[in-house]
Formats: C-alpha cells, sequence, structure tokens
C-alpha cells in the first residue's frame, strides 16, 4: 500500500495501522493524514505495487478519493465470477472485524472519559475554599515580615556594638596567648609534651612574624630559647636507642613542622637500622619482626623517598637468614627443624610485605624455600648414599682380618636393614612437607612430591655406579673419592663383590617394591613436571638394572675367585720339572693352599648368598635335556683298578656324551650354592690310586691334627 505522495509506509503492525485509522475515522481528524496511514486492503495486501508506478482503483479503496464505481468497473473487469464471490467473502470478513474493532475502541475509550470526568468533578470539589485560605496566608506572612524588619532596625547598632566588642575580646584572647606562651612552653618541656609545644609555637609563629620586633619582642625571645631546648630534646630522642620507634618517629614529625632540615639526619638513621638489621638478622622472634616491619613502616613515613634504600636493606636481611639456613643444611638438621624455620621465615616476609610490598619477599622467599627443600632432599639422599657405601667399606675392613662365623652374614643383614630402613626413614621424614597445610607447602606440595620421586630415582641410579666403582669394575667420580679412600680400586676384596651382588638382588625384590608401595601412598600426585621427562620414579626400570648389575658382580666375583686359583695352580704346575719329579711323599704345601681358598669361597659364600643347595643341570640355565649333571664317575674311579678296560670304557662314555649333546661348561651362574660343578668341568679326572691317596691323606690329617689338638 502506497501513501498519497507514492512513498512506502514505514513498517507497522497491521492491528495498530488499523486502530489508529479506525480512531482517525472516529474524531474526525485530517483526512489526508488518515488516507495516508490507512488501513491496507485485501488487493494492496496481495499486490504491492512498485514505488515509482501510480496507484491503481483496486488499491485506493483506503483514500480520500476512493470511487467505488470505478472500483466496481475495474474490479469486474479484472475478476471472473469466481474471483468475484472470493473477494465479496474476504471483504465482508474485514468490515466483520472492522466493524468489532470499532466497537471495543468506542467501549474503551467511554470508560475512559467516564473515569476522566469523575477525576475533574472531585478536584473541584476539593479546589473550593483554597483561595480564601491562601489570601489568609498571604496577609499572615506579610505581617512577619514587617515586624521583622522593625526588629533589625532596633537592634542594628546594639549588634554592631556586640560583633566590635567580641572581636577585641579575641584579639585579647590571642595577645594573652602571646604573653602566656614562654610559660606555657616551658611547661611542656618538664612534661615532655613536645607535640603540644610545637603547636602553640606553630601558631604564634604568624603573630611573631609581623610584630615579633615591636611589641612582642621579649615574647618572641624567651618563646624562641625554649624552642631551641625543645629541638635540643627532639634530636636526643630521635638518636636515643631506649626510645621507641614510635616515639622517634614523631620527633622526626616534629622537627619538621619546625622547618628543621632532617635531611641531613637520614643517612645517619639509615645506617644505624642498617646496624640493627645486622644484629636482628639470626634472630627470628616475633618480637624482633615486629619491630623492623615497625621500624620500616616509620622510616616511609618519615622519609618518603627513602623506599628503594629500605626495599635493599629488606632484601638483604632476609638473603642473609636463608643464607644461614643453607649453612645449617651441610649439618643434615631433621626436616621438622628445616620447616620450622623455612616456616618462620615464610611468616616475617609477609609480615615485612604488608609495608613494603615493592620488595616482593613473599616470591623471594617462595623461590629461595624451594631450592632450599630441593636441597635438602639431595642432602639426604646423599646421605643415605653415603652410609650405605661407608657400612660397606667397613665391612671390607673387618673382612680382611680372622672371619667368625656368620660374621659376614651378620654385616650382610645390617646392610640390608641400612639401605630398607634408610630408605623408609627418608619417606617419613620427606613426609612432614607434604603434611602440612600453611600457604607456603600448599604451593610447593606437587613440587615436593616430583623431587621425592625423581631423588628416589637418581638415588638408585648413583647407587648403582657407586657400586660398580666399588667393585672396581668402573672408575670413580670426583665426588665419590672421598667415600672411596679406604679401599683400593685395584685391591677390591672378592667378598665386597660378591656383598655387593646379594645387596642388588635385596633391592631389586624388597627394597624398590617397598619404596613404590610408600610413594604410591603417600607421595601420590605431583606432575609439576614437563610431560616430556616422563614419570619422575620408573620402578622397573630400576628393577632392570639392579637385575643386570648382580648378574655382573655375581660374574665378577667368580672370575676374580677363579683367576686367583689359576694363578695358583699355575704356579704349582710349572714350578716342578716333571721329568725329574718323584713320587709325592706327601700332601704338598698348594694344596693346602688350594684348599684354603676353597674354603674360604665356601664360608663367603655360605654366609652371603641363600642357603639352597642343589645339584645343578643344564636346562637350569640353557634349556639343555640332558638329566642331573651328577656323575658318579669318581665313585666308579676310586672303587675299579685303574685298568686299560676302565678307561676305555670312560673315554667311550665321554665321547658318546660330546656326540649326543653339547657340553655347557660355562653356564650361567645363579645366586645359589653349587655342588659337583668343578668336577664335571674336569673333563678326564684321573685320582691317585686310592691306597697311595689315602695314605697321603691320612698321613696329613695326623700331622694337622699333631699341631692342633683340640681339632675333631
Amino acid at each position: 500500500m502506497a501513501t498519497a505522495s507514492g512513498a512506502p509506509p514505514p513498517a507497522m503492525d497491521e492491528k495498530a495501522r488499523r486502530t489508529r485509522d479506525l480512531l482517525a475515522s472516529f474524531y474526525n481528524t485530517d483526512p489526508s493524514a488518515a488516507a495516508g496511514a490507512g488501513v491496507a486492503s485485501p488487493a494492496s495486501l496481495a499486490r504491492p505495487s512498485p514505488t515509482a508506478a501510480p496507484a491503481s482503483p483496486l488499491d485506493s479503496i483506503n483514500s480520500t478519493s476512493f470511487d467505488p464505481e470505478n472500483y466496481m468497473n475495474v474490479l469486474v473487469q479484472q475478476s471472473n465470477l469466481e474471483g468475484l464471490l472470493q473477494r465479496h467473502v474476504k471483504m465482508a470478513a474485514e468490515i466483520k472485524n472492522l466493524d468489532t474493532d470499532l466497537q471495543m475502541l468506542v467501549y474503551e475509550n467511554y470508560n475512559k472519559f467516564i473515569s476522566a470526568t469523575d477525576t475533574i468533578k472531585r478536584m473541584k470539589t476539593n479546589i473550593v475554599g483554597m483561595e480564601a485560605n491562601m489570601e489568609q496566608l498571604l496577609s499572615k506572612i506579610t505581617s512577619v515580615q514587617s515586624k521583622s524588619d522593625t526588629v533589625n532596625t532596633s537592634l542594628f547598632d546594639k549588634r554592631e556594638n556586640i560583633e566590635k566588642l567580641h572581636r577585641t575580646r579575641n584579639l585579647l584572647r590571642k595577645v594573652q596567648f602571646i604573653y602566656d606562651l614562654p610559660s606555657r612552653l616551658n611547661k611542656c618541656i618538664k612534661t615532655e609534651a613536645y607535640a603540644d609545644a610545637v603547636r602553640f609555637f606553630t601558631g604564634a609563629k604568624p603573630i611573631f612574624e609581623a610584630y615579633g620586633d615591636t611589641s612582642f619582642q621579649d615574647c618572641k625571645k624567651a618563646s624562641e630559647e625554649a624552642m631551641d631546648l625543645v629541638i635540643q630534646h627532639l634530636q636526643e630522642k630521635l638518636y636515643s636507642d631506649s626510645e621507641p620507634i614510635e616515639a622517634r618517629a614523631e620527633a622526626v614529625v616534629l622537627l619538621k613542622q619546625l622547618n628543621f632540615p632532617v635531611d641531613n639526619l637520614k643517612s645517619n638513621l639509615l645506617e644505624k637500622l642498617e646496624d640493627c638489621l645486622l644484629n636482628l638478622q639470626n634472630e627470628s622472634t616475633q618480637a624482633s619482626i615486629s619491630d623492623i616491619s615497625k621500624t620500616f613502616r616509620a622510616y616511609l613515613i618519615i622519609f618518603p623517598d627513602s623506599e628503594k634504600r629500605l626495599i635493599e636493606l629488606a632484601q638483604a636481611l632476609f638473603s642473609n637468614r636463608y643464607e644461614t639456613v643453607r649453612e645449617n643444611l651441610k649439618k643434615r638438621i631433621p626436616s621438622t627443624d628445616l620447616l620450622a624455620m623455612l616456616r618462620s621465615l615464610w611468616e616475617d616476609a609477609t609480615a615485612i610485605d604488608e609495608v613494603i610490598p615493592e620488595a616482593a619477599l613473599p616470591a623471594f622467599s617462595l623461590e629461595t624455600t624451594r631450592d632450599i627443600i630441593r636441597q635438602h632432599i639431595a642432602t639426604a639422599f646423599l646421605h643415605l648414599q653415603s652410609e650405605i657405601s661407608d657400612a660397606l667399606v667397613r665391612t671390607h675392613s673387618t673382612s680382611n682380618e680372622k672371619l667368625e662365623e656368620l660374621q659376614l652374614q651378620n654385616a650382610m643383614d645390617t646392610i640390608k636393614i641400612r639401605v630398607s630402613q634408610g630408605c623408609i626413614d627418608l619417606l617419613q621424614e620427606f613426609h612432614h612437607f607434604i603434611d602440612g597445610n600453611t600457604e607456603l607447602l600448599l604451593k610447593l606440595r606437587d613440587l615436593i612430591i616430583d623431587w621425592v620421586q625423581e631423588g628416589f630415582q637418581k638415588n638408585f641410579q648413583k647407587l648403582d655406579r657407586h657400586f660398580h666403582v666399588l667393585s672396581g669394575r668402573s672408575k670413580s667420580f670426583p665426588q665419590e673419592s672421598s667415600a672411596l679412600d679406604s679401599v683400593q680400586i685395584d685391591k677390591v676384596p672378592t667378598v665386597l663383590v660378591l656383598m655387593l651382588a646379594q645387596l642388588c638382588v635385596y633391592i631389586e625384590q624388597t627394597t624398590i617394591p617397598k619404596v613404590t608401595e610408600e610413594l604410591a601412598s603417600s607421595f601420590s600426585g605431583g606432575g609439576a613436571r614437563s610431560y616430556e621427562y616422563g614419570p619422575p620414579f620408573v620402578p622397573g626400570e630400576i628393577c632392570r638394572l639392579y637385575r643386570s648389575s648382580g648378574e655382573k658382580f655375581l660374574h665378577h666375583y667368580i672370575n676374580m675367585k677363579t683367576q686367583k686359583i689359576s694363578k695358583l695352580l699355575n704356579k704349582r704346575f710349572t714350578t716342578p720339572v716333571w721329568i725329574k719329579h718323584k713320587e709325592p711323599r706327601e700332601v704338598n704345601m698348594f694344596v693346602d693352599l688350594l684348599l684354603l681358598e676353597f674354603n674360604g669361597v665356601v664360608s663367603e659364600v655360605k654366609q652371603i648368598l641363600p642357603g639352597l643347595i642343589r645339584r645343578h643341570r643344564h636346562s637350569d640355565s640353557t634349556g639343555s635335556t640332558t638329566s642331573s649333571r651328577s656323575n658318579p664317575m669318581r665313585e666308579d674311579m676310586l672303587n675299579r683298578s685303574n685298568t686299560n678296560r676302565a678307561r676305555s670304557q670312560f673315554l667311550e662314555n665321554h665321547l658318546a656324551k660330546l656326540f649326543e649333546q653339547k657340553m655347557e661348561i660355562f653356564t650361567k651362574v645363579e645366586y645359589t650354592q653349587v655342588n659337583n660343578a668343578a668336577h664335571e668341568r674336569c673333563l678326564d679326572p684321573i685320582p691317585l690310586e686310592p691306597p697311595i691317596l689315602d695314605k697321603l691323606i691320612n698321613a696329613k690329617l695326623a700331622k694337622i691334627k699333631e699341631q692342633n689338638p683340640n681339632m675333631q
């Protein structure tokens, strides 16, 4: 639908436009306005015309220039019968809706008109008599104003006189105050009320500046002498160590009010404060920190431009105190004592931060505490490693002496307890760091858990490397040289190597599972370290490391023993001239040495390795199907004569064995006591004839018994 000017109408709800048109038609408003915003006809809603095109007769049904005959002619020409009927039905419905809306609109406006009429009637009733009251009020106000003017006129002269007398009285009081000022100042000096003295003098100072050379010359001179004494007392209070900091700060403020140059005192006072902090840096009592906090606050008030220097002093104070804590770490202090010192420092830093937040003491304390706790954890692991190493070295030193029964076994049990209990004690000690609910520990809890787990990982790895150094398999690092002063790497005792082998097995099977269980129950969480580094503690990796090291130590022990025995036998067999050698008359001393070595091996293995005694089989290490390696050869050879038939039978048996199976001479050795292994490794043992062997053995036994009568 287009307006009369041809412009498109503004967007408006259909019902709103219809209501507006009804109101316009009801109240007979401007027809052109009604035509410009009329209700859209069905034809106009169905056929929106272009903006530039003229309105058709079918679209002008709501305009003032509507021509019914022209409208019907056009409608009949453009529509068929069915279209005319539809248009009729639609137009009848619109007419009915318009009538209904018009009736509702008239009814609603009628109610509003009735309400407005009632309101106007009540207003007329209430206004009746108000005009008379207003005239009466105006006459009374006029009467009051005239009487007030009369009173003001009669009292004008007296008021001027009273104000003049009041000014004179105030001036006399000021003059009296000036004359009484010297005595007032002296009273203030006697009672040490220096703040009142300064207040009195500064109040009278403008008068002295104006009339001090004439009327009040004597008063000015006496007052200035008294104030010189006040300034002297304030300076004494400022430099007195016995005076509280509040009194000293008040003295500086009063001196500033007297225009006394206090800037030259700032450097002296700051130096004095620095000396005071040096005396208090080793004291962590709450009173000391409270005094320091008050001192800083007072100095900031007195010398606002000294903030930078105060920040430096505060940072230096806490740096020195934390350095003292670092020195205490070298003494291996308990975690509870360290935690108490760190908690006290954190509380002190928080208290000072309230006065000087620019010093950033909490951040510095948090960073330093993190480094100290990490250093404490690392130092604790180093001490544990040192204790284990010392126990092994002490065992080595005692093993060089004559061994008593079960001495090595007891030492081995002691070292095992030292390893396991040492780890458990460390966990209990570190637990204090994550049990606290202080703000400091809550911020570091995840880091501490990671450090503890990572510490156990590195500790076990370092301990393994240390074991290899003790065994002589690798060179020591510079930091480990102090622990090996009593051990010569080129003369490592074999018993120490065997103890290391068994200790590796114990750590793998007992210690690591215990540590893993404790870490999972008490030190779970963490995750502060980056994921790219992986988990801090990997028990499987440590177990594999000690399993491998234990096997290496065991083989190293076997190699060391076999090399020693081989050297002994080599010397025995290369020294004599066998072509000229006679039949033995007695047991050779090399046999005694050999038996001594064997007894030493038996004693060491018996005390250190588990007590499982069994026959060694190929299937234990190589998977061979050979039955037990026990060989009744020796009994057969001792019971039958050394005949060609026996030798032939012996060779046939071994040749058959060579063709039937692969001989495993150097098999894998387990951590057990093994018998008959040496016998089977000799492919062709031919002992002496039994009568000769028995004779030699009995002679040797008799000689030994003669030398040791108590021997059974």
